[in-house]
């Protein structure tokens, strides 16, 4: 499934202009991280794909196309898309195992089917164990594991990812990192990622999108042409890996500057 975004602006009602005349295609099974600095609208514009946001908050200009249809006109189960949040929203109340179920238990999949299902997904993760425990009986990294475990779980072809490893620390993201790649290269499906760390942004897509300060749009879009499969622990230390990096953050420093005081610039 594709991504089709045609000059869309977003503007809420309080006055605030989030997103504006953002111009951008994902191919189907296309992995495309965006970048930008803090508040130029990344998190909005993965909501407004995925029909989240509120029209009597804010209006949204343009067309938005999933799989060459608009995002109000399907269901997100229609258009088998899913989404992976900032913090892990886990149910506390549910076991690890039942978290993972949960998309399943909403699209009414059968029990067997369902355990049979999420035991693959937990044993994929590390997570073979830990079925019964609940959130709070495991760690920070385990259990945003287990929030990716349940998107994929019901294995949507479009994938919305906003900072979803930002809350861990530099080793289990890296593990994380080197999780998500496995999947999506055994099972591509499109992923638009989300993030504010340039180098988990290069390790992980095949295009980067740098978005200028609010109101966000596209200022550049970088090819990653480091081959798959990537080692997210030993890629950093690649010459190619460094000259990416510096090129990018080239585009960016100068919108991260705009957003700062004039005596802390200086």
């Amino acid at each position: 499934m594709s991504i089709g975004l045609q000059h869309v602006g977003i503007r809420f009602r309080a006055g605030v202009e989030a997103l504006r005349d953002v111009t951008l295609e994902i191919g189907r099974g296309e992995f495309v991280a965006v970048v930008g600095p803090s508040g130029c609208g990344k998190s909005t514009l993965l909501s407004a794909i995925a029909n989240l946001l509120d029209p009597a908050d804010c209006e949204v200009v343009g067309g938005i196309l999933v799989d060459g249809a608009a995002p109000g006109t399907k269901s997100r189960r229609e258009l088998n898309l899913g989404y992976v949040f900032q913090r892990d929203a886990l149910l506390p109340w549910q076991t690890i195992e039942q978290n993972v179920q949960l998309g399943l238990v909403i699209r009414g999949v059968e029990p067997g089917v369902r355990r049979e299902r999420s035991r693959a997904m937990l044993d994929m993760a590390g997570l073979t164990g830990f079925e019964r425990y609940y959130p709070h009986q495991v760690s920070g990294g385990m259990r945003q594991r287990a929030a990716l475990m349940r998107t994929l779980a019901y294995d949507p072809q479009v994938i919305l990812m906003d900072e979803p490893f930002g809350a861990l620390d530099a080793q289990n993201r890296m593990l994380l990192q080197s999780e998500l790649l496995r999947i999506w290269q055994a099972s591509p499906r499109t992923i638009l990622f989300v993030t504010h760390d340039l180098a988990e942004a290069i390790v992980l897509a095949q295009r980067v999108v740098v978005l200028s300060r609010r109101p966000g749009a596209v200022k550049a879009v970088y090819d990653i042409a480091l081959p798959y499969p990537r080692d997210a622990f030993a890629l950093r230390g690649s010459a190619e890996f460094g000259r990416l990096e510096t090129t990018i953050w080239q585009a960016l420093r100068d919108e991260f500057r705009a957003t700062l005081p004039d005596a802390v610039v200086a």
